[in-house]
């Protein structure tokens, strides 16, 4: 699948223009990605889920619960409900949804530029492991964490996550503001 995605400026508006996937991180044209951190209903775990070995970037670790790039002509809140169920079979909708921010990021890993505006949700939900579905080619785990192993890693120097400090950054505020 061939997907789109609409350029950004450095600024994080459009430029009316779009571009594909392969383009974007070839070239490094800044767009649009979001997270969503599933916890459960008592606040007390995160749901993750460990890349498969077959990705390209971060394989084998321990990241966020579901996310993706932007399509274009396509909103944050729209990509975190298809990414969601398409990553792990979870079922979510709008209302679901929590906003708690967004940053910049920028990632080089070999010949790929990640250029992203990153937007984060929240989504309190228990959830039984064994009713999900995983999508094999991304996600090859999924598990509950205590929320202070979580923040642990964190503090650990990302220890067996993903390096995506501004996810993980704002995972630690949302659980201090929470407390």
């Amino acid at each position: 699948m061939n997907e789109l995605f609409d350029v950004l400026n450095e600024k994080g508006e459009f430029t009316n223009r779009v571009e594909s996937r392969e383009a974007c991180h070839k070239k490094g044209l800044w767009h649009k990605a979001v997270v969503v951190f599933i916890i459960s209903n008592d606040n007390k775990k995160v749901l993750l889920q460990q890349r498969s070995a077959k990705k390209k970037l971060w394989p084998n670790l321990w990241d966020i619960t579901a996310g993706g790039h932007v399509l274009t002509c396509e909103f944050g809140y729209q990509t975190v409900i298809r990414e969601t169920r398409e990553e792990i079979g979870i079922d979510i909708d709008k209302n679901d949804l929590e906003f708690i921010g967004g940053t910049i990021s920028e990632n080089i890993s070999g010949e790929i530029i990640n250029r992203h505006f990153n937007e984060f949700y929240i989504v309190h939900k228990d959830v039984d492991i064994k009713d999900v579905i995983l999508d094999e080619e991304e996600v090859q785990n999924i598990k509950w964490f205590y929320k202070e192993d979580v923040m642990n890693r964190i503090k650990n120097n990302y220890e067996d996550l993903a390096d995506k400090s501004g996810c993980w950054e704002y995972l630690l505020k949302y659980f201090e503001i929470t407390k």
